[in-house]
């Protein structure tokens, strides 16, 4: 009986028409990493202190440092507090000079950011004192947008097309991505965000889907990992941007306008052929495999294409078939711990990045510059030594540098990027690793459903409580 990997044996298993879907798949994936650690840069510390410009209504002719001095306590440093003033009270001028005020309360009418910096997102929506926890909740919203993404897209790309959902989703992702420039309220951002997660795992999900649809067996892992290499120069990108432009609306504009430009997808993005043939749109596929072993300067046979039929359409796999079985069980479980390790370390660093010491935008173009080679070197790796070996040494590499910068002093900001920059190299690769792995683990019915289910699970545990421990870690040091 003829199998569909038999067409694409013929056809090619990685000729032309593979490698320029793989690219048309890493250009989408290009401005990814500023959707997922883009926010980092629009909420970096800014000095800033309690609004008190209610003292100005009994002294019209203060100057600003006489108008802090007596309305701003110091902290043990002689600095003045950011998050406390003192109250407000109703004596006239020489009154408080003479006396000066004692009883201090929170910021009550705003905060002040002396610096004359572009707006950012902190300083815009006042994510200081008792509001910077907003930092830490969007970002878990966002992750959380990644996990709907994959319980509605997944599902909706096997009952509507993988090339449908895919153009879906990059619509939603640039509509929702421009439009966060122009929110009036922080919690509409959040919103947005949430909404742009959705689209971003719609993206992965498809994109992970057809490389391994289209691609040969062989060819497979291959085909993911080039993919990835393109995630890693939209880190270095971002690095780019975030140096050039402050001004978090702008910013948020250059990061997502350019997807725009592939608008002319609509015409050259193919469907999945093997998904026609389950669906029994038999003539569509054939025209879409003579297609691509035209391009592909191969001919499929015309008694091979006469073989072509509709398949069984198997059973979708749910969530629940990855425990029913002791051995899927196992795997299960393993490959969960894996992804949560992964993720724990990719974006603990990722997201900690102006946390150690040096500055932000070289520490990110640092960042950026190992994913590439810790992506593209694992094509390599898991030819010559496996798997399983390469996924162990490097989940114990990235966990040991991460335990290795705890004991590392907060006068060595040097050590502690190479450190962190170091495991940034092991993570990366550790994650590529998984993404192979893991498709290879699960069988065929339900691969696809596992590594939604795992990525995703993993990354939004990471992301409910890890963006809190970067602000306490970054205190600490």
């Amino acid at each position: 009986m003829t199998e569909f990997g038999d067409f694409i044996s013929a056809l090619g298993e990685f000729g032309l028409y593979q490698k320029l879907l793989v690219l048309l798949i890493s250009i989408s994936l290009l401005l990814n990493p500023f959707q997922m650690i883009g926010q980092v840069f629009m909420v970096l510390d800014e000095p800033h202190h309690c609004n008190t410009s209610w003292i100005l209504a009994i002294g019209p002719n203060l100057t600003e440092e006489e108008q802090l001095n007596l309305t701003l306590p110091r902290d043990a440093d002689g600095a003045y507090e950011q998050c406390s003033m003192y109250s407000p009270v109703d004596w006239d001028l020489d009154s408080i000079v003479a006396y000066g005020l004692n009883a201090t309360e929170k910021c009550s009418s705003g905060w002040v950011y002396p610096s004359a910096q572009a707006p950012s997102l902190l300083t815009e929506f006042d994510l200081v004192c008792d509001r910077k926890d907003l930092i830490d909740i969007s970002q878990s919203i966002y992750m959380l947008g990644l996990l709907l993404g994959s319980i509605i897209f997944g599902p909706l790309s096997d009952r509507i097309g993988r090339r449908p959902v895919f153009l879906i989703c990059m619509l939603i992702r640039v509509l929702f991505g421009v439009g966060i420039a122009f929110v009036p309220h922080f919690y509409v951002y959040m919103a947005f965000r949430c909404v742009v997660g959705t689209a971003e795992a719609g993206i992965m999900i498809i994109a992970l889907v057809l490389a391994t649809e289209w691609v040969g067996v062989s060819h497979r892992s291959k085909a993911v990992l080039i993919s990835h290499c393109c995630f890693a120069i939209g880190q270095t990108i971002l690095a780019g941007l975030s140096y050039g432009i402050h001004n978090w609306r702008l910013l948020q504009i250059a990061g997502s306008a350019p997807v725009f430009a592939l608008f002319f997808y609509i015409w050259v993005f193919p469907e999945s052929a093997r998904w026609l043939v389950i669906k029994g749109r038999i003539e569509e596929a054939k025209k879409v495999l003579q297609k691509a072993a035209s391009i592909n300067k191969r001919t499929i046979p015309p008694q091979l294409l006469e073989q072509l039929k509709p398949e069984t359409q198997p059973k979708p796999g749910s969530t629940l078939d990855l425990f029913r079985k002791k051995h899927l069980r196992k795997v299960t479980l393993v490959m969960t711990c894996t992804w949560f390790a992964d993720s724990l370390v990719y974006y603990g660093l990722s997201l900690n990045v102006s946390g150690f010491g040096l500055d932000v935008y070289l520490t990110q173009l640092a960042f950026g510059g190992v994913e590439l080679p810790a992506r593209f070197s694992c094509i390599f790796l898991l030819q010559w030594f496996g798997r399983k070996k390469i996924q162990a040494i490097l989940l114990l590499l990235s966990g040991l540098m991460c335990l290795i910068i705890i004991g590392i002093p907060k006068d060595q900001p040097m050590v502690t990027t190479i450190l962190a920059t170091t495991g940034k190299f092991t993570a990366t690769a550790s994650f590529s690793t998984s993404y192979v792995y893991s498709a290879e683990l699960f069988p065929t019915v339900i691969s696809n459903r596992s590594l939604e289910t795992l990525s995703k699970t993993g990354t939004t545990e990471v992301g409910v409580d890890l963006e809190k421990d970067n602000h306490e870690f970054s205190e600490s040091k």
